[in-house]
């Protein structure tokens, strides 16, 4: 028997972050919405009871620390399965890139060995195991568009943004995120307007939504790594509608409402980068089969 699952990018629409908390992560305050960029996994039934991650991508590990493995070995854990599992990742989601890549095949993970072993969980039961893993998780288990709070793993599913088009483009380097957090200043952070843009979303306003991206790590990486600054440049010159960085990135991204200039941005941005995708906003949430 085996289960074939979609695991989306997520980019952020908004991203704040409010102070750092007790037990060291940080309070965030978030948008993100899902994209048509997914990995694929697919979920079989083992003879043997272990976990066995199969990719051909070297980036990706094929132990436990692996995110999809951890979510196998949760799971197994918290309620006794004596199976095994070999989970194939099909990675079209670059990797260390700001789009949740990881935490996706996680969530996809969750949602198809709930099928493969019939456990019969919710969709909020496994969110609430997915922020046992990692702050993603638990959206990428919903998908769709949300507000996410405490240190990301808080969801509240708003409607989707209205469909456009989504330029994504990632330089060749790989990001820390808890280096870029050890980074940021907290006292100067220019805080964006995250309710301004659930208003826009609500209200379906493109335009608003493109005035009230905003994202406080945007910043610290472009500091850090200044080709993020300049696809940035680029993506603006190219003819983006509006452009911001995603999560702790590096990859930046730009809205297109009009499929005329979409080429342009895309081409245009060819030659500065390898990894450049041309995709639509998803923004529905997922269902349980």
């Amino acid at each position: 028997m085996r289960v074939l699952e979609k695991a989306p990018a997520k980019i952020n629409l908004s991203l704040d972050v409010l102070h750092k908390r007790s037990d060291g992560y940080h309070e965030v305050n978030m948008v993100m919405t899902t994209i048509d960029l997914a990995d694929r996994i697919e979920l079989k039934l083992l003879d043997e009871n272990k976990i066995r991650i199969i990719s051909h991508n070297r980036f990706v590990p094929d132990d436990d620390r692996n995110l999809a493995y951890q979510a196998a070995q949760l799971l197994k854990d918290r309620f006794g399965i004596q199976k095994g599992v070999a989970i194939t990742i099909s990675k079209c989601i670059p990797v260390a890139a700001g789009l949740a890549g990881g935490s996706s095949d996680a969530a996809a993970t969750l949602r198809g060995l709930n099928k493969l072993w019939n456990l019969d969980l919710s969709l909020d039961d496994l969110a609430k195991l997915g922020a046992e893993i990692g702050s993603d998780v638990s959206f990428c288990v919903y998908g769709g568009t949300a507000v996410a709070t405490g240190r990301g793993e808080k969801i509240e599913l708003i409607d989707p943004p209205p469909h456009c088009w989504v330029v994504l483009a990632k330089p060749d380097i790989g990001v820390s995120t808890a280096e870029i957090y050890r980074h940021l200043k907290i006292n100067d952070i220019e805080h964006p307007d995250v309710s301004g843009m659930v208003k826009a979303i609500k209200d379906q306003n493109y335009q608003e939504i493109c005035a009230k991206l905003g994202n406080v790590l945007e910043s610290v990486t472009m500091k850090m790594y200044p080709e993020v600054a300049l696809i940035k440049e680029q993506m603006k010159r190219f003819g983006a509608d509006a452009v911001l960085m995603s999560g702790s990135g590096p990859t930046v991204y730009g809205l297109v409402q009009h499929e005329s200039r979409l080429h342009r941005v895309y081409n245009g941005l060819r030659g500065f980068c390898d990894q450049v995708y041309a995709v639509r906003m998803l923004g529905d949430r997922i269902a349980l089969d």
